[in-house]
């Protein structure tokens, strides 16, 4: 299809909505297309230089009459700034808050320029769960995205939430996350894997920011379940505020030995590539990119069945899926999985599960929905 030029506005940080629209515009760029990065500071996965690719900082100083400096002004100017001068065609972004109220007051500006610049928001889940349901918010949540001239979530489950908890008057596209299988592959990690695992024992690896919706401490009782019956070691990655909990917890339980925290890491495909289950007993995922990257590296995955994982982790086939909370029935869904008869059948399972999810099947879906809304504000736009 012919280049487009794309606006990608979103949170520069290793949380999913970050990454997820990184990698986008990465693979648009690839494909040809003009992207601009619009955030305040470089994502943290940009990290390779393309024709195609730019990046633009929004700056905003302290002004000793603000207490908090005015992000989202600042935000829409730099929208409005990038539009005129790069020539956008769309604006695309990630995260309700402030992005698509920013992008509004944006698209309202070029307006008076005589531009019409269509606005697409994509929903990742906390932005409508957790601070969009925030009645000090909702107004301007429910505004923007009826507002936004395309609407996309990243789950079933987060659309039919966003209907439920919302007055959402516009239509929303579900376009599932996705992963570069190129760099989310099963690599020869042999060495690590000894070094981790001197006497071969099994390698659970749980992921994530280590916040209480994550459920650190089910992570550490599973796998002191699990540590009783079989040879087992664990690898926390990430970082957060339930970190010191879990790792008294460790000491309690007696496991320190056997647990390692390694904090936040860039290569997590390399950890993966080299364990044999992964834990996500989170309180709730709208999608669960992390285990999605895992599948990838051909692990099996626990998790709960809450949100959009039961969209992701087929239960019996790439994992299992318990009730949150359910230590229990994680432990001996655990065990099933690492049992050596069944664990080559569920790795190549959830290797399987992951094709479905590779970013050159989900890139097209894009593409075609920027074009269907370029269309559309076209065909509403009076000449």
């Amino acid at each position: 299809m012919e280049q487009i030029k794309i606006g990608i506005v979103c949170y520069p940080t290793f949380g999913g909505s970050g990454v997820v629209a990184t990698e986008l515009g990465k693979a648009l760029a690839q494909e040809g297309h003009q992207v601009h990065f619009i955030t305040y500071s470089q994502p943290s996965r940009l990290d390779f230089l393309n024709e195609n690719l730019f990046y633009h900082e929004v700056e905003f100083r302290s002004y000793p009459l603000f207490e908090y400096p005015p992000y989202e002004l600042a935000l829409a100017s730099k929208i409005v700034s990038v539009a005129l001068n790069e020539g956008l065609d769309i604006v695309h972004v990630h995260y309700a808050i402030p992005h698509a109220s920013a992008a509004y007051m944006a698209k309202q500006i070029l307006k008076t320029h005589g531009i019409t610049l269509p606005v697409v928001t994509t929903l990742h889940g906390t932005d409508i769960t957790l601070v969009g349901k925030d009645a000090s918010y909702e107004p301007v949540v429910t505004f923007s995205i009826n507002e936004s001239d395309g609407v996309t979530a990243v789950s079933e489950d987060l659309k039919r939430e966003t209907l439920e908890h919302f007055k959402i008057t516009n239509e929303i596209e579900v376009i599932p996350n996705f992963i570069d299988l190129e760099k989310f592959k099963k690599q020869k990690k042999d060495h690590f894997k000894r070094a981790i695992c001197p006497e071969g024992e099994m390698l659970i690896v749980h992921t994530s920011n280590f916040r209480k919706v994550k459920r650190i401490q089910d992570v550490i009782k599973v796998f002191y379940n699990i540590h009783k019956e079989i040879p087992a070691k664990l690898l926390m990655i990430g970082d957060g505020p339930e970190r010191v909990l879990a790792e008294q917890q460790c000491r309690d339980l007696g496991i320190c030995n056997d647990t390692r925290f390694l904090g936040k890491l860039e290569a997590v495909e390399e950890v993966l590539s080299v364990a044999d289950l992964f834990l996500m007993p989170s309180e709730k995922e709208s999608f669960g990119l992390a285990a999605l990257e895992a599948m990838a590296c051909e692990v099996p995955v626990i998790s709960t069945n809450t949100g959009g994982l039961p969209e992701l982790n087929i239960q019996g086939v790439t994992g299992f899926l318990s009730n949150i909370g359910d230590v229990e029935d994680m432990t001996q869904k655990a065990l099933q999985i690492l049992d050596k008869k069944n664990l080559p059948v569920f790795k190549q399972n959830a290797l399987n599960r992951a094709k479905e999810f590779d970013i050159t099947k989900i890139l097209p879906q894009y593409e075609s929905y920027y074009a269907r809304v370029i269309e559309k504000t076209k065909v509403r736009t009076p000449h």
